[in-house]
């Protein structure tokens, strides 16, 4: 590939950076804009705060309805704001669409909606051409009052780093979903099996895990890592508050189906979308109670790391001391279907 072309995935965070900085739209009722880290835009509505996310579905073609709701969601939770109002833009490929097929992508949308009390208000849906799977572009809107804002940009000294059930769950499901034979094959019919339920156990909405959090306390940041799993969502949330994040890469929960679908096409879990598990900076005299709380849901969480004064970095315990966790510029799972 020609070095001035952009591979597959998110574009590199520092290119991302410096055309958010000259292109970033400002606004005196724009309280957090576009910026690395942070998960959606805040704009103030006088007694509250109206929170907006746009996030698109491109690798699921099953379920691809319910997808888009819960990945918008969590990015709502993760600034303490409630999802309200989705709008989604679905575009489906010339040739390969029918009625049932479009049905049950508004079928699942409409369940996933009432299943977190989001009122499906709009969009756009059209046959498109050139397309080889269905896409689809979530907006959604949600409220947070004005102390109840949480954002990835306030880490602060001290915290505990908190991840609640494990990494790349999703990444788990869409690669049993769309590698099913290969993977049969490769880690057997159970693995495989398994791999499929976890868009629904263990889950990728952490609307749950946000709220048993702050039956606590109030999280200093939260952060929904997903594209370039574990290891990209550290680094934006580190990059987001210029802090030093320390973790301890043993203490990092893998899933077995996870581990063993990773190992078996060769790949590293810590870059392979990860939604589903919260990543949450927390006061240290407040961790204990958060991950008992957690576990009293049914959730399970540990503590993986710290943040310490910056510049912003991350750095993976280890014998020989600290050494910079590995960055991902793509997602493994585009790394594996581009190959």
């Amino acid at each position: 590939m020609p070095s001035d072309i952009l591979p597959v995935g998110k574009l590199p965070m520092d290119f991302l950076h410096n055309l958010l900085e000259r292109f970033g739209g400002q606004d005196e009722r724009l309280i957090v804009g576009p910026r690395v880290g942070e998960d959606a835009a805040v704009l103030d509505m006088g007694d509250r705060y109206l929170v907006v996310k746009s996030d698109p579905i491109t690798f699921a073609t099953d379920d691809i309805g319910w997808y888009v709701v819960h990945v918008n969601a969590n990015d709502l939770a993760m600034m303490g704001a409630t999802p309200r109002w989705l709008l989604v833009t679905l575009l489906l490929p010339e040739g390969r669409t029918d009625r049932p097929l479009v049905e049950g992508i508004f079928n699942q949308t409409s369940r996933a909606c009432e299943s977190l009390g989001i009122t499906l208000v709009g969009g756009h849906t059209e046959i498109t051409y050139g397309l080889e799977r269905p896409i689809a572009v979530g907006v959604l809107l949600g409220e947070v009052d004005k102390g109840g804002l949480v954002r990835s940009s306030n880490v602060q000294p001290g915290d505990h780093l908190i991840l609640s059930k494990g990494i790349a769950i999703e990444g788990t499901a869409v690669l049993a979903q769309e590698l099913g034979a290969q993977l049969t094959a490769l880690v057997g019919e159970d693995v495989v099996a398994r791999g499929l339920r976890f868009l629904h156990e263990p889950g990728i909405s952490v609307l749950a895990d946000v709220q048993a959090l702050r039956q606590v306390g109030t999280p200093h940041a939260m952060h929904d890592p997903t594209e370039g799993g574990l290891a990209t969502g550290l680094w934006e949330l580190a990059w987001a508050s210029d802090k030093k994040i320390v973790i301890d890469r043993e203490a990092v929960p893998v899933f077995p189906e996870t581990q063993a679908i990773c190992d078996a096409l060769h790949l590293d879990p810590m870059g392979l979308l990860a939604s589903g598990a919260l990543l949450a900076a927390v006061p240290p005299d407040l961790s204990a109670a958060m991950v008992r709380a957690l576990d009293l849901q049914g959730i399970p969480a540990c503590v993986i790391g710290r943040a310490e004064e910056g510049p912003a970095s991350v750095l993976v315990e280890t014998a020989a001391g600290l050494e910079p966790l590995p960055t991902f510029e793509r997602d493994e799972l585009a790394h594996l279907f581009e190959a």
